[in-house]
């Protein structure tokens, strides 16, 4: 959707992974950021650690934009609050069900700048990050935003407008697959689950989608229309950010 979002705009994408470029035989994150960003007008990155993508933005002198980290996916999130914004959410009581991940950790940064209820629901060993909890907290003490967290989803779904998950095994977690699946059980997001809701509360995905595991398929394709918008808005969302940062381009801009 990045590279698609690019052409669109008029630019050029250059797709380069690990193996394309010095980083795969050792080189230091800072002089791959130093080099690459005098070569380009901004950079996405995708990465597992969030102190990679500090340290590149740290050495870049054009804008860095977070793809996606293990940390968070602001992009995605960024792409879900126009998803509700266009299926006129305007009070959202969001349930988020599932796994404490880079999604969930976005979805509380989310909820405690715009000042909206969330509530968490996950397994015991698998919480959100205790020091984003406490900076998302920390927050929220200015915007009003409710945020709760159980273990149990039907108290988290329980008359939410907004239902929403993500995969139980996420990039780099496929060792753990079988693990997981235990411990996520009782997590779906099912017929059942989503009668608690609100009436006409929406649901969320984020994709790729795993059928009868954190979602049934009467859920996902009932509500089809809404995750297909949602996806199809990461393009919207992403061009959004990359036209407004070539605005700011000459601009200090740390966050």
């Amino acid at each position: 959707s990045f590279e698609t979002g690019i052409y669109q705009l008029g630019g050029i994408g250059l797709f380069l992974s690990s193996n394309d470029i010095q980083l795969g035989r050792g080189e230091p994150m800072k002089d791959t950021a130093r080099v690459i960003s005098r070569m380009v007008d901004m950079v996405m990155i995708r990465t597992f650690e969030q102190s990679k993508l500090d340290e590149f933005a740290k050495y870049s002198k054009v804008p860095v934009i977070n793809g996606l980290t293990d940390s968070y996916h602001p992009v995605q999130i960024m792409t879900d609050y126009l998803t509700l914004l266009e299926c006129r959410v305007t009070d959202p009581i969001v349930a988020y069900v599932g796994d404490g991940n880079n999604i969930t950790h976005s979805w509380l940064m989310l909820s405690a700048k715009l000042g909206f209820e969330l509530r968490v629901a996950t397994p015991k060993d698998y919480a959100c990050d205790s020091a984003i909890v406490n900076e998302a907290l920390e927050i929220a003490k200015s915007s009003g935003a409710k945020i709760s967290f159980s273990h149990d989803p039907k108290e988290a779904v329980e008359g939410a407008n907004v239902v929403t998950t993500d995969t139980w095994v996420s990039m780099g977690q496929e060792d753990e697959k079988e693990e997981r699946i235990k411990a996520f059980s009782g997590y779906i997001v099912d017929s059942n689950l989503m009668e608690l809701a609100q009436d006409g509360a929406i649901f969320l995905h984020c994709l790729p989608a795993y059928r009868d595991y954190e979602v049934s398929e009467e859920v996902f394709e009932a509500h089809a229309d809404e995750v297909f918008l949602e996806a199809e808005n990461r393009l919207h969302t992403q061009k959004g950010i990359m036209v407004w940062l070539d605005n700011h381009i000459d601009e200090d801009i740390d966050e």
